[in-house]
């Protein structure tokens, strides 16, 4: 059987894994066990915070709207449950949105909210 050399394997899988980890501080740039074990840490981290980021938008969200629903005389929950009685469709994002860059027609949702609920 031939002699295998793997040099020109070994730099280049070295070489992707520092090149990964090219922002990182101090020794977790230069040195390849310390890199490798930070590139881990750092794709782990990647994972967890993709999911988290979502529940985070949701949440600002939420905080947007109930911020505007406020200034209507509505809470974030009487708002939420009277479009329900309104059987208006319109989801949490779209709602912030509205509240943000569309203020007149936040104040009409939130008017049709609150008739619904005298109802």
């Amino acid at each position: 059987m031939a002699r295998v050399k793997r040099g020109t394997t070994k730099h280049r899988r070295h070489r992707a894994v520092l090149k990964a980890v090219r922002g990182h501080r101090g020794s977790r740039n230069r040195r390849y066990k310390v890199a490798r074990e930070s590139l881990l840490h750092a794709m782990a981290y990647q994972t967890a915070h993709r999911k988290l980021r979502k529940r985070e938008m949701r949440a600002l969200w939420i905080l947007r709207i109930n911020a505007a629903a406020r200034i209507h005389g509505l809470s974030y929950s009487r708002l939420v449950h009277g479009l329900m009685l309104a059987s208006v469709d319109i989801d949490r994002k779209q709602l912030a949105d509205l509240s943000v860059r569309e203020p007149e027609a936040f104040a009409e949702v939130a008017r049709v909210a609150s008739e619904a609920l005298a109802a």
